[in-house]
């Protein structure tokens, strides 16, 4: 199994589509950071003008490394699912479109470890674009605007919120984000990877995951009463940002905030469980499902 592991990754390694994805987080980081060295002050006041006559801040000192990788990670985690996509999505119909599949399928290789190592394939890729996102988003960051304590701008109910944490309770949680966000991603892997057994060509379950993501994303941001209980408990796009709930530091009975903590850790757990079953169930049905196919091509 490792040795396919090995010959997949090399596969993965000599598509030029895989360095697409690490270029396009490397180009839009930059974009952030150049924009903000420039003029960062004038998005600070725009998110503070609900806020700014009872809360004095120095704006220049709140941009800092810490805040410039959270928000780069609230626009790019929205996007690399499509980056993935471009990875999982090729991982069958890419062999069935070179006519590569009938031939390994030959090979003393069950169905299930063929699908296992494309799916861990898959992972590994994912890991390591967030990993390279680690490095331009936070690391490079810190480097270009220094460290201090972070600032989160928060809208909860009909309130607008600023929550401080300082510089050495910060760390933690970005591996803590870094981390949910992996196995976020690798639903959208899993998903591409299942609807990757149906198709002869790349583009089409490329395509499908994409548009998948989409609609779940613009039905979980409907605010209706039947759409959020009966609807969105059942889509994974809910919890796709459940690494923000890392960054929401819990209050004592003052309202201070409390060091290491988190405002609401049972939410982030259980999303994760949800998360984690959807992985699951793709992946089983990836398995059964190619158990089962056909394959002519």
């Amino acid at each position: 199994m490792w040795e396919l592991l090995k010959i997949e990754l090399f596969k993965i390694s000599r598509r030029p589509r895989t360095y697409i994805a690490f270029a396009a987080i490397t180009a839009i980081t930059l974009i952030f950071q150049i924009a903000f060295r420039a003029d960062g002050v004038s998005y600070l006041s725009m998110m503070l003008q609900s806020v700014e006559d009872s809360f004095q801040l120095n704006k220049q000192l709140a941009i800092n490394g810490y805040l410039m990788c959270y928000i780069i990670l609230n626009t790019l985690l929205v996007q690399i699912p499509v980056l993935v996509a471009l990875i999982a999505g090729d991982s069958i119909s890419g062999e069935a479109a070179m006519g590569t599949l009938r031939l390994v399928m030959t090979k003393p290789v069950s169905r299930t470890e063929f699908i296992l190592v494309k799916f861990l394939a898959s992972l590994l890729f994912t890991f390591s674009l967030l990993l390279w996102m680690a490095v331009m988003a936070l690391f490079f960051s810190i480097l270009m605007f220094g460290a201090g304590d972070m600032l989160i701008f928060r809208v909860h109910g009909d309130e607008s919120q600023i929550l401080q944490i300082t510089s050495d309770d910060v760390m933690w949680r970005y591996v803590a984000a870094f981390a949910y966000a992996l196995v976020a991603l690798t639903v959208i892997g899993s998903l591409s990877l299942l609807l990757s057994i149906f198709a002869e060509n790349s583009i089409g379950p490329i395509v499908a995951t994409v548009c998948i993501v989409i609609v779940f994303t613009v039905v979980s941001n409907i605010n209706l009463p039947l759409v959020e209980q009966k609807i969105k408990p059942w889509l994974f796009s809910t919890y796709l940002v459940g690494w923000k709930g890392f960054f929401y530091i819990g209050t004592d009975q003052d309202g201070m905030p409390v060091k290491g903590s988190i405002e609401n850790f049972p939410a982030i757990r259980n999303s994760l469980y949800i998360l984690l079953a959807h992985i699951v169930v793709f992946l089983s049905a990836s398995v059964i499902i190619f158990k089962r196919k056909d394959i002519l091509s």
